[in-house]
């Protein structure tokens, strides 16, 4: 007879332990990182202030009180937060400045120049990005602009196009929307007719405006699927694609869903509750049902692309 001698619980616990990853220490080497590169960016961030100080006080008091670029601040502080979460990323390699953050940081303040001195808000806007790109450029290298890309792109989202180009593309968009509106409405029961983008439900008059179905509010949730996207970080291409191909009907669903609601709101309650505070409420269900429409419609990807792996077992 032989005996065996059972391991004691040190014993055990040891190569368990061994075998995970040290994370912990990981963090902490990161964050050592992060607050070491804090000296060298102080005098970035002073300068980054002063130079764009006066064009936030600017948007935050012009441009974006107004409903068609509400969406800007919206946009940039989420763009801020994922370069924010992003950053430890950058700090993995070494940094390896790069000589072109020189010639795209003189093109980004020529660029705020002319926008800020002509009134352009276009350039103005834009050259926040190009600026914070030239810096990452010049004092990391590509590597982080690589990992920060997509804050960057997510950006572009909130630079306002050209008026022609948008006043172009809107009114097709609100004559879609109105006549969407009006056959759901019609087949409800309702008493509505429509001329163009205005609306006739009883004795109300309303005028589909920009701001309820136009190009920017497309943008807008098309920026917030992809938000939604990144967060996600579905492994499936298919999901991916397809959600980010949907969010353009998603987005059309949502401005007749607002539309449709303001329609009612005016019917019921009158012209004044309809321009009043319900119509900025209006607004907030447009974003709502945007996020459950992109949600349900993800789930619905999501137990397609389940059915076809299971059909392929």
């Amino acid at each position: 007879m032989t005996a065996q001698v059972r391991p004691g619980p040190a014993a055990q616990a040891a190569p368990a332990s061994a075998s995970l990853p040290a994370q912990p220490g990981l963090r902490a080497g990161l964050r050592a990182g992060l607050r070491a590169t804090l000296p060298d960016w102080w005098p970035v961030l002073a300068g980054l202030a002063a130079l764009f100080l006066p064009t936030m006080y600017s948007l935050f008091t012009g441009a974006w009180i107004g409903e068609e670029q509400a969406h800007g601040p919206m946009i940039f502080a989420l763009a801020l937060w994922l370069a924010w979460r992003k950053w430890p990323d950058t700090l993995v390699r070494p940094a390896a400045p790069s000589w072109l953050g020189w010639p795209l940081l003189a093109f980004g303040l020529a660029l705020y120049l002319l926008g800020r001195s002509q009134h352009i808000l276009m350039f103005e806007i834009g050259s926040i990005i190009a600026v914070l790109a030239a810096i990452v450029l010049a004092k990391r290298g590509v590597h982080a602009l690589r990992v920060l890309w997509f804050p960057f792109f997510f950006m572009l989202f909130m630079v306002p196009l050209p008026s022609e180009f948008v006043a172009a593309v809107t009114m097709p968009m609100k004559m879609a929307v109105s006549w969407a509106t009006e056959h759901l409405l019609f087949a409800a029961g309702y008493p509505i007719a429509r001329s163009g983008v205005i609306l006739q439900i009883g004795q109300y008059q309303l005028l589909v405006a920009d701001a309820c179905a136009g190009l920017q509010t497309l943008l807008t949730l098309e920026a917030l699927g992809l938000f939604y996207l990144n967060l996600m970080r579905h492994p499936s291409a298919f999901r991916n694609i397809g959600l980010a191909i949907l969010i353009v009907p998603i987005s059309f669903s949502a401005n007749v869903i607002r539309v449709i609601t303001l329609t009612l709101v005016t019917y019921y309650l009158g012209d004044a509750a309809g321009q009043g505070f319900l119509h900025g409420f209006a607004g907030m269900v447009l974003f709502l049902t945007a996020l459950v429409l992109i949600l349900a419609v993800d789930s619905g990807l999501q137990w397609y692309a389940g059915r076809r792996r299971g059909g392929a077992g």
